[in-house]
């Protein structure tokens, strides 16, 4: 487990406040955008759209109620803790069922904590909601070091494999002994992680996204089924196509950090285009898959923290770790949305120890806001199949 036992180990209440003053600010910022030119007839194969920027900037200055959603916030249990140095924002929302399952959910980017709303109450209280009170958890859902109100990072380090030590330290502070890790986009990465570094703690990983690449073994590659040959020959030219934030990111976050932190509609047009091309939208319209509020939460949680560059940070640290990636013994389970960047199981084999694997015919890369109804779904039956 990375990083010592802080001297401050307390658990303390946290509750979001925005000064009048940081809103005013962006009211007064977003009436001042200096928009691009954009060629006529084009559409989002260039990027996002003048024309789209232009009209949800304008619902988010004069229709967008921060403070709605500062109060609905408010009504979940936030906390914050200091481990290994650094400042950690958590909800921790227990079960009515006293014999409930732990469980840690992590985010990715460009998403946060809000990610998790629609899967809070299932999850912790599935007796109302239709569900079995043996499938209860409770939740600890912390904000990854740099995102929100986890922010700011004081040091370098802050890999995946860093972030899990520090939620193995979170966990026990709370007192949880034996639990389950969830996660998708870096929350995949933080929670399989997390299973090794405190694989004796945890007793299962369900993630809803999994990269995969050949371990370059002898006729690996001869072992694809016909499916799995073209979801491979699927993935790389979209990986490619869409791998521009990535490569910023990973070699330049501080740059592109000025430009996101100094402009309102630079970070909503950096967010919003992942909202619209990693969601399964059979409308075809912006906000047919996450309600366009929920995305300016979400991007809110980033502006209001000026987290843009300290996440983007994230892709640079994984991406220069020296940590080597080691096959995990903790029981892995896979959700598999078909509006994702799709894992390859003959692949996955090799670095996972995989017991439960789901295939959806409907959602994409953010599965708690999209479909989770199937996410919840999953996530029980893997856990209900675990020793506890």
């Amino acid at each position: 487990m990375t990083g010592n036992t802080d001297s401050d180990s307390a658990i303390r209440p946290f509750r979001i406040d925005i000064a009048q003053a940081d809103l005013d600010d962006l009211r007064d910022r977003l009436g001042r955008i200096r928009l691009p030119d954009a060629i006529p007839g084009t559409g989002w194969e260039m990027g996002v759209p003048v024309d789209y920027l232009t009209e949800l900037a304008a619902y988010w200055r004069t229709t967008y109620d921060w403070r709605v959603w500062e109060r609905r916030l408010n009504k979940l249990p936030q906390f914050t803790t200091t481990i290994d140095g650094q400042n950690i924002h958590f909800l921790h929302v227990r079960s009515p069922e006293a014999d409930a399952t732990p469980l840690v959910l992590t985010h990715g980017w460009p998403g946060s904590f809000l990610e998790f709303l629609d899967v809070i109450g299932p999850l912790t209280d599935p007796r109302a909601h239709g569900g079995d009170p043996a499938d209860a958890f409770h939740l600890v859902i912390p904000s990854i070091p740099g995102f929100g109100f986890s922010n700011p990072v004081t040091e370098r380090g802050w890999d995946p494999t860093r972030v899990a030590g520090a939620w193995a330290q979170l966990m026990a502070r709370l007192g949880y002994d034996r639990y389950g890790a969830q996660g998708g986009d870096w929350g995949s990465f933080v929670s399989r992680a997390l299973g090794l570094v405190d694989a004796g703690h945890v007793i299962g990983v369900h993630v809803n996204f999994l990269e995969t690449a050949p371990s370059g073994m002898p006729g690996e590659l001869d072992r694809l089924s016909p499916e799995e040959q073209a979801r491979l020959d699927r993935n790389l030219p979209l990986q490619a196509d869409g791998g521009g934030y990535f490569a910023l990111q990973a070699t330049r976050p501080q740059t592109i950090g000025f430009a996101l932190a100094d402009s309102p509609a630079g970070q909503l047009a950096w967010i919003a285009e992942k909202f619209q091309e990693w969601t399964d939208n059979p409308t075809g319209r912006p906000g047919g898959a996450v309600d366009r509020d929920r995305v300016l939460t979400d991007v809110m949680l980033y502006w209001l923290t000026n987290s843009a560059a300290s996440s983007a940070r994230f892709y640079y640290e994984v991406t220069h770790s020296t940590v080597s990636p080691e096959r995990s013994p903790t029981p892995l389970g896979v959700a598999v949305f078909p509006h994702d960047v799709l894992p390859i199981r003959t692949f996955a084999e090799s670095a996972a120890h995989i017991v439960h694997w789901t295939e959806f015919d409907r959602g994409g890369h953010f599965a708690a806001m999209e479909q989770p109804e199937l996410l919840v779904g999953d996530i029980r039956a893997f856990f209900r199949e675990l020793p506890r």
